[in-house]
């Protein structure tokens, strides 16, 4: 989700010498978070491990729900709900003096990836989807997303009498998309009043893991990440021996066309100088034996974009592209077009505020890095059409792994560096404090 990072790497490469070690805080309340995150480290890693190796899909995370309850319940927190949007999780802590809400967000839900990195703890776990046998992992770094956000409410719960304020910690399913048939992630989640039930946040913070060195963070004002539409064309021909094609209509060579033409759709009639945007073929299915052309090919893509008149133009012609293709060959084509995230649009404002906070915890500001867009999709999303949000990425690659190198989010080789995770606590921990502290 997160390879378009690799763009980044001469700005994050000046940074590199100061990936891992984080030396001391510039300020008292980034010393204190230091040193408070540093104590539940150990207890971070032993969540992650736990977590990654018994990953769960989405909307079906019970396991991992019930450890992030149980750990809420265990710290005092003032209301824990359960089962939010099937299995999701809602803290609220409310600090001792009055003051403002925020809340902070982690998501909880693994991919149907078979896991190859061969850790101690990798993830051996199998599961149906889509009628095929799969391996589950956290491909994406949604188990380190949980075990920091506990380690961040635990750091807060013990500080709760100088909290001026209420933080409502959201530990979400179903990022990645729920289950066909079902609704889930981000948007289930204020549909059924995480934002309105209590106190309504002013402001969110989230992080996600990333392919760049350790010890270091990204950021973007505005628009950080792609809106995600998926698309589903079914091209019906007629069916025939496969010897004799003229007595048919061949799905199979019109899918093959119109794969290649959507391609040229960015490439030739978009202006991508006013914003990026990609369309893929994720999978194309037909047929059943070698000598048969088939009555239809089915074919399933993806769709990003950061300008929404470019996005509903690009519809349109994904739309005519794929039916005048097969019209011209004697098919069809039918075209389903379903809209998915928004663009993730982080706060110009509070990116702003939240710069210097975060360049408080590092050893040098080059080590707080404003990134290129991403291609990549987040859910965050959703929240940030509802209040402020901002979504930052956090640097988490091997130690020793030059820039480029490492796997991509959605690999089976993606790993995380642990050393990378208390930068994680530290980080949300001082942006909700520092929200409270400064919008009394």
């Amino acid at each position: 989700m997160l390879s378009s990072f690799k763009t980044a790497a001469a700005a994050l490469a000046r940074a590199a010498a100061v990936c891992i070690l984080l030396l001391p805080a510039l300020n008292t309340q980034a010393m204190d978070l230091r040193q408070a995150a540093l104590a539940v480290n150990e207890q971070v890693l032993r969540w992650r491990h736990d977590i990654h190796q018994h990953p769960e899909l989405g909307n079906r995370e019970t396991r991992t729900a019930a450890i992030v309850a149980d750990h809420l319940r265990a710290l005092g927190f003032d209301e824990v709900q359960t089962g939010v949007a099937h299995t999701g999780v809602v803290g609220t802590l409310k600090g001792a003096k009055p003051g403002p809400v925020v809340a902070l967000r982690a998501d909880m839900d693994a991919l149907p990836v078979t896991e190859a990195t061969g850790l101690p703890y990798a993830s051996t776990v199998t599961t149906e989807y889509r009628g095929q046998q799969v391996g589950v992992m956290h491909a994406c770094g949604h188990d380190a997303h949980t075990a920091i956000l506990m380690g961040v409410a635990q750091v807060l719960a013990e500080m709760r009498d100088e909290l001026p304020g209420t933080v409502k910690f959201i530990f979400q399913p179903a990022e990645e998309g729920a289950p066909e048939g079902e609704e889930g992630g981000a948007k289930l989640m204020l549909k059924e009043g995480v934002f309105t039930s209590g106190a309504k946040p002013e402001a969110i913070y989230g992080l996600h893991v990333a392919p760049f060195p350790a010890g270091m963070i990204g950021y973007r004002a505005k628009g950080a990440m792609a809106a995600s539409d998926s698309f589903e064309i079914v091209v019906k021909g007629k069916q025939t021996h496969g010897s004799m094609p003229w007595t048919g209509v061949d799905p199979v060579v019109v899918a093959g066309q119109i794969a290649s033409a959507l391609q040229l759709i960015p490439a030739r009639q978009l202006d991508i100088t006013n914003a990026p945007a990609v369309i893929s073929v994720g999978a194309i299915n037909g047929g059943i034996r070698h000598n048969i052309i088939p009555s239809e090919v089915t074919l399933i893509g993806t769709i990003r974009t950061f300008d929404s008149a470019m996005q509903d133009d690009l519809h349109q012609r994904l739309r005519n592209t794929a039916e005048h293709l097969a019209s011209a060959s004697g098919a069809t084509a039918e075209v389903l077009i379903n809209r998915g995230y928004p663009v993730t649009y982080n706060d110009p404002a509070l990116t702003a505020k939240a710069v210097p906070v975060l360049k408080s915890l590092v050893a040098s500001e080059q080590a707080v890095v404003e990134m290129p867009p991403a291609m990549g999709a987040e859910d965050f999303s959703y929240y940030q059409k509802e209040i402020p949000g901002l979504m930052f990425m956090l640097g988490v690659n091997p130690e020793g792994v030059p820039m480029g190198a490492a796997a991509p989010n959605h690999s089976p080789h993606f790993m995380v560096n642990d050393d990378a995770l208390k930068l994680g606590v530290e980080a949300l921990a001082a942006l909700a404090v520092n929200y409270l502290k400064t919008n009394q």
